[in-house]
């Protein structure tokens, strides 16, 4: 049996419970999804581990078959300490080095002999294009994207599980991908997204979490303080590594990441800038027993997808108030 907090508790096939076992997965119990995040703010703490046993549930609960489950399961598997901050540091635009190495990890684990025990291929693990409940190129809804949304956003107080519960409900699988049933419940979805790629990716004190962290990582990895295979450890573990080495440089940005910094986002005066690559959804939603996408037959949404790709292209200013609010 395994429980998770918003989809509840399942029975699962042994296959998946020891792949659970495996310690590339025990890893993303120590691996936060927001980088940063709950250095400056310890309430933002969800990990991929809860993400990855999620998804796996939710392509469970979307009819999704057991290869797809698998999958599912360890589609994050190969995330690095504190997730995309390590694209930040590395100048990675496209903030896919975890797809880079997701090979590697995959190869170099006990995962492909418990796979072949139980009459698994590794290569199922190798191509998306397969598993369109998992997985699908944005605009489009896939249950990776629904977890992290309903996830974060439970944990961080903006909707209930109820509210989840409707969401659920409201979703069905066309042609083998997700599609809403209703424009309202699209409506509704899409507004949740942007509160989560948008306000919280982009929340001003996330963005200064994951901008000095980002500079931390690639002193550290500049210096040969932690190496590139250190970054295959937990969040906490990189972190000690990086604050015992007392090189002051690092040291001296170390001190700057605490949940007592105060920031603000100004457009006119700011510290620094940042950038996230655009993530617009246009969720399929079932019209007259046809899918058709969102935005054509909701004007609410291209509304939505439009003051998102403007703020995507805008940035967000950050301006430092205080290292420490405790100061005042």
């Amino acid at each position: 049996m395994i429980t998770d907090p918003i989809y509840g508790t399942f029975e699962i096939d042994l296959v998946l419970k020891e792949l659970i076992q495996t310690k590339p997965i025990q890893r993303l119990k120590g691996v936060h999804q927001g980088g940063a995040s709950y250095l400056v703010n310890p309430e933002w703490n969800v990990t991929r581990y809860e993400h990855s046993v999620g998804t796996m549930l939710l392509v469970r609960n979307m009819g999704g078959s057991i290869e797809e489950q698998i999958v599912a399961l360890l589609h994050d598997v190969s995330h690095t300490a504190f997730s995309h901050v390590v694209d930040f540091a590395l100048e990675n635009k496209n903030e896919d080095y975890h797809e880079q190495i997701y090979v590697k990890v995959i190869e170099e684990s006990e995962i492909p002999e418990v796979l072949h025990r139980h009459g698994f291929k590794k290569e199922i693990l190798f191509e998306m294009d397969p598993w369109t409940i998992l997985e699908k190129p944005l605009p489009d809804l896939c249950a990776d994207r629904v977890d992290y949304t309903l996830r974060d956003q439970f944990h961080y107080g903006t909707l209930d599980l109820d509210d989840i519960q409707y969401f659920l409900e409201n979703i069905t699988i066309q042609q083998g991908s997700m599609a809403f049933k209703s424009i309202e419940a699209a409506e509704k979805f899409t507004d949740l997204y942007y509160k989560e790629v948008v306000d919280f990716f982009m929340h001003p004190l996330n963005a200064y979490g994951n901008r000095k962290l980002s500079i931390l990582m690639y002193l550290g990895l500049k210096k040969k303080v932690i190496s590139e295979a250190d970054l295959l450890l937990q969040d906490e573990e990189v972190w000690c590594i990086l604050r015992e080495s007392k090189d002051p440089d690092i040291v001296q940005i170390l001190r700057q990441i605490h949940p007592h910094v105060e920031v603000v986002e100004d457009e006119k005066s700011y510290d620094f800038y940042m950038k996230h690559k655009p993530r617009l959804l246009d969720p399929k939603v079932i019209v007259d027993g046809k899918g058709q996408t969102a935005s054509s037959v909701s004007e609410k949404i291209d509304l939505l997808n439009k003051k998102a790709e403007e703020k995507f292209t805008r940035g967000v200013r950050v301006r430092v108030v205080s290292y420490d609010s405790r100061e005042k």
